[in-house]
């Protein structure tokens, strides 16, 4: 490989979808890098800026190609982040059900010659879940770590999702067939 390959994210789903190339990767992780957004940024553009911030916080060495993410819940106008506590959880969730919500997913590379970013939509919709299945899941799986207070690939994926226009691995945090195409592109692999 042309660089080492640098993932900087906590995030386990992260971690699974870019094993999953077959990629050597290495894991380096900043705490408090700052994710506020101008407030006039359109869905696209919200995920892609935050991780460009997260990017551009990190020292790099000249065989180093850092891969950032950041990534969003997008209902009527709306961010949906990760929910504090149970109680935004059960909110977040009951505003979704019914309803086709985007997942926009911001990708940075960043080496020290060179920087690109994009973002990749999914349309997802959901079943008009009850309040008892809602309980049942944030009590059951805690998704507080998921913007949007749900993880795909988690019961209520299997049972909430009725309806799925694009990357299922957006949904879960990374793209990774746009990722590949882009590492491609830039002569990565």
């Amino acid at each position: 490989m042309k660089y080492d390959l640098i993932l900087a994210s906590n995030s386990p789903r992260r971690k699974e979808l870019l094993s999953g190339l077959g990629l050597d990767f290495q894991v380096r992780v900043m705490q408090g890098i700052d994710e506020s957004y101008p407030a006039e940024l359109s869905a696209e553009e919200i995920p892609i800026f935050i991780s460009r911030q997260k990017a551009a916080a990190y020292s790099l060495t000249a065989n180093e190609l850092l891969i950032t993410a950041d990534t969003i819940v997008y209902l009527e106008g709306q961010v949906l982040g990760k929910p504090k506590d149970d109680a935004e959880a059960r909110l977040m969730l009951q505003s979704l059900r019914g309803k086709t919500h985007q997942v926009v997913t911001g990708v940075t590379l960043r080496t020290l010659q060179w920087q690109d970013s994009f973002a990749t939509v999914t349309q997802v919709t959901f079943a008009n879940l009850t309040d008892e299945e809602i309980d049942y899941y944030v009590r059951q799986y805690r998704p507080f770590d998921k913007a949007g207070a749900y993880g795909i690939q988690e019961w209520i994926g299997y049972v909430g999702v009725t309806r799925l226009e694009g990357s299922y691995f957006n949904v879960m945090g990374l793209p990774v067939q746009r990722l590949y195409s882009e590492l491609k592109k830039h002569d990565v692999i």
